[in-house]
């Protein structure tokens, strides 16, 4: 599909947040920069990353991908313009605060990230994982100083389970602290129950924005698995359960409707989930600008109501 540059206005492309879990590891610097670049040219405003990022690669400490996107700011001048999130909770030095989100964590974690984002504050700072042995209120209240001390501007929460969530929101309701604004739940077509049985309804009732992460499911939705087809992919193990009979048919069907529309499987699939009345922002990571502009054409796909309800029935997953 051809790619239609979308104007500097980022009306439209602000509704796909630039994921760089992949900076520093199936993306080198340099190509990096190339993404960010055609993601900020084309409207792009909104930057998503963590500490821990990459810390899983060899040779990779963790606070790898913050300090590409410390750098492609720095050398384009254009802090300013963008809305930046991060987010904390990994173990990133050792002793008995080197994780999690206890106050002593948060305090350091905050300074180490502005320090590698090469910034004086952060535009959405965010809880990476539950950490059930620190009480919500201790992690809250030092979000809270850490707003009113002007070095976060919001705060958000990732992976949270909707009782915890509920919680997080009664706290901040008790003692007058800033709130959760967002949250960072995993999402796709091939995963759908954990995010729609209760947090869906959380998300809309307590406006909550909703900024999924693996809306592609690591690769799976972008039609390059097929049956009998299993590209050599360094997330291919990981993804292995999603190769179901079931799942194979929804690419199928994903791939008919983009037909229909001149567009491609992960087109088709994202224009899904932004028609979803709860989410606000999609996290994509790519690779090359062609995978971003491939990411980006979502933005011109118009599925009709006939489209949607096909792909709802494919991907059903309540009990009957």
């Amino acid at each position: 599909m051809e790619y239609r540059r979308l104007g500097n206005s980022g009306l439209k492309v602000a509704r796909i947040c630039l994921g760089t879990m992949q900076f520093g590891w199936t993306a080198d610097e340099k190509t990096a920069f190339e993404v960010m670049d055609a993601y900020f040219e084309a409207g792009g405003n909104f930057i998503d990353t963590a500490d821990v990022y990459s810390a899983w690669v060899p040779g990779n400490p963790g606070g790898v991908s913050e300090e590409i996107i410390g750098r492609w700011m720095k050398a384009r001048k254009n802090r300013h313009l963008i809305v930046l999130a991060t987010k904390f909770n990994g173990r990133m030095w050792e002793g008995p605060n080197g994780d999690g989100l206890s106050r002593g964590h948060v305090m350091k974690a905050i300074e180490d990230s502005l320090r590698r984002l090469q910034t004086d504050y952060i535009d959405l700072y965010q809880t990476h994982w539950p950490h059930y042995d620190t009480p919500q209120e201790e992690t809250l209240r030092a979000l809270d100083d850490l707003v009113k001390a002007g070095k976060v501007r919001y705060i958000g929460a990732s992976n949270e389970p909707a009782w915890r969530l509920m919680k997080a929101m009664w706290i901040s309701d008790k003692y007058n602290l800033n709130r959760f604004i967002s949250l960072q739940p995993p999402y796709s077509l091939v995963k759908r129950a954990e995010f729609e049985r209760e947090l869906e309804a959380v998300c809309l009732d307590q406006g909550i924005g909703v900024i999924p992460y693996s809306p592609l499911q690591g690769g799976f939705l972008t039609g390059k698995y097929r049956r009998g087809v299993i590209p050599d992919s360094a997330r291919a193990e990981g993804l292995k359960r999603f190769f179901t009979e079931k799942n194979f048919a929804l690419i199928d069907l994903l791939d008919e409707i983009g037909k229909k529309h001149n567009a491609t499987v992960t087109q088709v699939a994202l224009a899904w989930m932004l028609q979803r009345p709860a989410i606000t922002s999609p996290i994509i990571g790519a690779n090359s600008v062609e995978q971003l502009r491939d990411i980006l054409g979502s933005l011109e796909v118009e599925l009709t109501a006939e489209d949607v309800a096909a792909i709802d029935q494919a991907s059903e997953w309540r009990e009957q």
